[in-house]
């Protein structure tokens, strides 16, 4: 029933809240800015109309205007998001509609804020007291309108009682119950799908799902710059080789959040030091790098180097549901051991950045001592694979940008909590639809070995 302890058979996905604020916690589960690339990935997660009886019941959130988790004391449970009906139409709401009619999911998962003063259950007691409704009142009311499923307590607690007090029938609770079993009876769970039935240890970690790992991180990788072709390196020609930084042995935080267990771990540091002699130091203690007391020895580390990777960007103490970040830097001082670390470089340095969020790199955009830069988002259990196949050419990188790369200054000239998109005097507006501001990268942007 769970995978041999792998993972469970209940994951709640996909998330395609268009990413609206690059500040957003939550950006590295979604597919970026823009709407209708958002819909396409929801109709591709959703959709299998060879699929009889159903494989898979997909459920498209958080419905809608969803991208604030805690900014500043402000939290998703408390905002109300004001959205113009233009945005809610034409951005907001598009991938959610194309989730439903093309893709045809089989629920959508309501989100946790209010929209224009409306809201959802459970925070319509606890946190926006909506019509100061109790538990059995906000029960009643959001069954009646559809809701079928809550994935907290309120309908087991409140909903014996909202009958017993005639605020809502039995009948629009068998309503509901016949809705969740049809999608049950579609599933298998009563009778089985002879077609899966022979599934067992032997088909976890093969290695058809090992390359399929290996594959969705190699076509995730964006090169964003590539001064003189540096890039692919020659092994015979770079001998040695310095890894630094806190991303130089990766393990975990390649995979993100909302992860299974992965069958191996490939960190940067096992692949590169196939390829030639390896030096390893860190820089950073952490990927918040406190203080400069690691970056002297990664500066030594650099001077005999034939070529140097720098690894740098963020992880979920950063970035993660319930955690919004402040400003669109690398932490601590990550941008001084870049700095340090290339001006000392005997040889080309390759900056490798992983985060799933946008960092204001510009410094490194422009510094002619970093001849390359790759953007590898959270490359999962083969990310070290991916990475290393894309340095040395067995791998042309294809990726471009699923969101706008903002200068550092974005942050101070709009709040994250202002929903409109379209610029408006000194508002900048925003998505790459929108805002007329300059920018590291634009969306959409990536190098490749060939053009």
């Amino acid at each position: 029933m769970y995978n041999l302890g792998r993972a469970g058979l209940t994951f709640w996905s996909p998330n395609i809240n268009v990413v609206r604020d690059p500040r957003w916690g939550r950006t590295l589960e979604t597919p970026g800015e823009d709407p209708y690339v958002v819909g396409l990935y929801a109709d591709e997660n959703t959709s299998d109309p060879n699929s009889r009886p159903l494989k898979v019941s997909a459920c498209c959130k958080h419905f809608a205007a969803y991208d604030i988790e805690n900014y500043l004391g402000l939290d998703r449970l408390h905002f109300d998001a004001k959205v113009s009906e233009q945005d809610m139409v034409e951005t907001l709401n598009l991938p959610f509609e194309m989730c439903v009619k093309e893709g045809d999911v089989s629920s959508v998962m309501c989100s946790y804020n209010r929209v224009n003063d409306c809201d959802s259950i459970a925070d319509i007691v606890n946190s926006h007291r909506w019509l100061k409704d109790n538990g059995e009142d906000a029960s009643a009311h959001t069954l009646k309108a559809g809701l079928d499923l809550n994935c907290g307590e309120f309908y087991t607690r409140f909903l014996p009682n909202a009958v017993m007090q005639g605020k809502v029938k039995e009948a629009h609770m068998d309503k509901a119950l016949k809705t969740l079993y049809i999608v049950l009876m579609r599933l298998g769970f009563f009778d089985g799908i002879q077609s899966l039935a022979s599934l067992g240890k032997n088909d976890i970690c093969t290695k058809e799902n090992i390359e399929l790992a290996s594959e969705s991180a190699r076509q995730g990788i964006v090169l964003l710059k590539n001064d003189n072709e540096t890039l692919p390196l020659d092994p015979s020609k770079f001998k040695s080789l310095a890894l630094i930084g806190p991303h130089a042995n990766a393990t975990e935080a390649m995979i993100g959040n909302y992860e299974g267990i992965p069958c191996k771990f490939i960190s940067p540091i096992e692949v590169f030091s196939a390829f030639g002699q390896v030096t390893y130091e860190k820089g950073c203690s952490g990927i918040k790098c406190p203080d400069d007391k690691l970056i002297k020895p990664a500066v030594d580390a650099t001077k005999n180097a034939d070529a140097t990777l720098l690894f740098a960007g963020l992880d979920l103490s950063e970035e993660a549901e319930w955690f919004d970040r402040k400003d669109l830097l690398l932490p601590g001082y990550q941008t001084q051991l870049i700095n340090e670390v290339a001006e000392a470089s005997k040889g080309p340095v390759i900056l490798i950045v992983m985060t799933a969020g946008v960092v204001d790199i510009s410094l490194a955009k422009i510094n002619f001592k970093i001849k390359s830069i790759l953007w590898v988002g959270y490359p999962g259990e083969q990310g070290g694979r991916a990475i290393a196949e894309v340095t040395f050419g067995k791998y042309n990188p294809g990726g471009r940008l699923p969101l706008t790369w903002y200068e550092a200054d974005y942050v101070d000239k709009l709040p994250i909590t202002s929903m409109s998109l379209r610029p408006v005097g000194n508002y900048p507006g925003r998505t790459y639809k929108f805002f007329n501001g300059s920018t590291v990268y634009s969306f959409g942007y990536g190098l490749s070995y060939t053009c």
